[in-house]
């Protein structure tokens, strides 16, 4: 049987601690190891991050959507925008290229989700958004 809940934030870089918290509780009934859940954590906030300081340009007006879903032991994670969209997927992936240079990034988001995660798939359309899927199974239940 598959479980899901569904969220709505604004685009607000405090609301990355928000998404952490609210994606760490829902995996709390699969019983995760502490490092289960700090890796879920962390690519949780480089996916809210990514939306909020490039999709949407660090405009709090916006709003991010987060989806997560459990099957068995997997839970799949997805954070969506509709802000600019990523001109360059597979660039935007390679460790520590990122258009905000003059802003200290690192360029490692998307490095970090993928290392983090089971799973990493990226979905984007110029103006018009992206969506990230993460996956992770679960070692014990």
């Amino acid at each position: 049987m598959m479980e899901m809940m569904c969220v709505e934030f604004e685009s607000k870089s405090e609301n990355e601690a928000f998404a952490r918290v609210v994606a760490a509780a829902f995996i709390a009934r699969l019983n995760p190891t502490l490092d289960e859940v700090e890796d879920v954590k962390m690519a949780i906030s480089e996916a809210v991050t990514n939306a909020i300081v490039h999709g949407y340009e660090n405009d709090p007006s916006k709003k991010i959507f987060m989806r997560c879903s459990i099957e068995n032991q997997t839970c799949q994670f997805r954070i969506m925008d509709q802000g600019v969209g990523i001109a360059d997927i597979e660039r935007a992936k390679e460790p520590l290229y990122s258009t905000k240079k003059d802003e200290e990034r690192a360029g490692m988001g998307f490095t970090f989700m993928d290392t983090l995660m089971d799973d990493l798939q990226i979905y984007s359309q110029l103006g018009e958004g992206t969506t990230i899927i993460m996956t992770k199974t679960f070692s014990r239940g």
